[in-house]
């Protein structure tokens, strides 16, 4: 695959330390195409296609000198537009904030400045990071890349659709119960959230902070793990431990959730689960808490902390906020201090028995989507599908999760897993999420945008 708008973060970076491809010419590839693509898909709320050329220039610069910045520097990649750049608008894809100016960057965004990466624009997001795909907000909702009638995930639904469409490498998304990890399923690439608190939130616009998190979706794991290794607050080599394969790793499978995915996505899972025991790792059966329980926590949390963010907001100007929007924050009202206490507590049990698994595995395996993708403007099961996941379990514990493309239903849409491990042992959870990439049967096929 030699067009550059398909390389991953990883092979530009390669590309340009070789001279075989220039930072300028690979932004003038991913402008055209966003050019020609973003009308019907609707990833960026703000492109900055003078700003990125401008940059990419400087980049060009460096590594002909043989100083870059890093890895990275010269490679193109988007903010959900929950992130702060400075002078640009942080808009939450909301009406309440379409004036509102960043005067500083975020923490991530200055350390992609730092390391050189050209930023292309803003990206689309669920309002607030957690409405839903909402057609009554000033920009319209992002458009899944393999079929444009579907949900692209959410809340971070436009940095997955960019990434997926050759519009950017890599993008910087967050995950409340999930943001990343469902875009980055439902549009057929990976997604990391690291554990809580590895990577500063420091100039993102919060929805809960007790769960929220800060990650990149990509097209590889390498890409996840150099990404990774620039953001973390505790530096690691990540990319080193890729190659040490499968063998030696035990993998605890959660059953209780495998049995209630959809039959196509069962399929797929147990295919990937073959393939990681042929490949070396050992394979057990595990159980986590009810899902229904879990999710219910998370939801309590999540509804008390994103009320006293927007509560003034939702008094005076109500009928500015989506409906979808509202109607998932309002609960948030009428829940008292004894009711977030108590899911405190839960919270905590949670967290135990969750570290009592990990002292037999070294990784969970779960599903991350339990159904196919559904049509964007069907309501119900879009709230059906938002409770079919497995992903709110890992904001609740903190713990870190990798999503990664398995397979495609009979529709052609993407199907995806998750791998979970130990607080603050990326190294070994992207070691097997690397290892799985490379058993499966290779991905070529590309969404029919072309």
């Amino acid at each position: 695959m030699t067009d550059p708008v398909w390389l991953s973060a990883t092979d530009l970076g390669d590309a340009y330390r070789k001279g075989a491809l220039s930072p300028v010419a690979v932004a003038q590839a991913l402008l055209a195409r966003i050019e020609k693509h973003e009308p019907s898909l609707n990833a960026f709320i703000r492109r900055e296609m003078d700003t990125a050329l401008l940059d990419a220039r400087q980049s060009e610069v460096r590594w002909r000198q043989g100083k870059p910045l890093s890895a990275i520097d010269g490679v193109p990649y988007g903010l959900k537009d929950v992130i702060d750049a400075a002078g640009q608008p942080t808009t939450c894809h909301s009406k309440l904030r379409l004036h509102h100016i960043a005067a500083h960057d975020a923490h991530v965004t200055a350390l992609m400045r730092q390391a050189g990466a050209v930023l292309m624009g803003k990206l689309a997001t669920h309002e607030f990071a957690l409405g839903g795909p909402s057609f009554d907000l000033p920009f319209p909702p992002a458009r899944n890349p393999w079929n444009r009638d579907h949900h692209p995930g959410g809340s971070s639904s436009g940095a997955g659709v960019a990434v997926a469409a050759g519009m950017l490498p890599f993008a910087l998304g967050t995950d409340t119960a999930g943001s990343i990890r469902n875009p980055a399923g439902a549009c057929g690439i990976v997604g990391l959230k690291p554990t809580y608190d590895l990577v500063p939130r420091d100039g993102v616009f919060p929805l809960a902070p007790s769960l929220d998190h800060v990650g990149p979706l990509c097209r590889s794991v390498a890409d996840a793990a150099l990404l990774l290794e620039m953001l973390a607050q505790r530096p690691a080599a990540y990319t080193a431990h890729l190659d040490k394969g499968l063998a030696g790793l035990r993998i605890g499978v959660v059953r209780n959730f495998l049995a209630l995915c959809e039959s196509q996505v069962a399929e797929a899972l147990e295919k990937a689960i073959v393939a990681l025991r042929d490949a070396g790792a050992d394979i057990c059966d595990v159980e986590l808490p009810d899902l229904g329980f879990l999710q219910t926590v998370n939801r309590v949390i999540l509804q008390a902390e994103g009320w006293s963010i927007h509560a003034q907001d939702l008094r005076n100007r109500a009928g500015d906020f989506a409906v979808s929007t509202r109607k998932r924050l309002l609960p948030g009202a009428f829940l008292a201090a004894e009711d977030l206490l108590c899911a405190q507590r839960l919270r905590r049990r949670v967290i135990t028995s969750v570290q009592e698994l990990f002292a037999g595995v070294d990784i969970l395996l779960v599903p991350n989507s339990f159904d196919p993708i559904c049509r964007i403007d069907d309501e119900a099961a879009l709230q059906h599908s938002y409770a079919r996941q497995a992903r709110a379990p890992f904001n609740l514990t903190g713990h870190p999760a990798i999503a990664l493309p398995i397979g495609f239903c009979s529709k052609g849409l993407p199907i995806s897993l998750q791998l979970a491990g130990r607080y603050h042992d990326e190294a070994s959870l992207l070691r097997a999420a690397y290892g799985l990439e490379r058993v499966l049967p290779r991905q070529t096929k590309l969404p029919p945008l072309d």
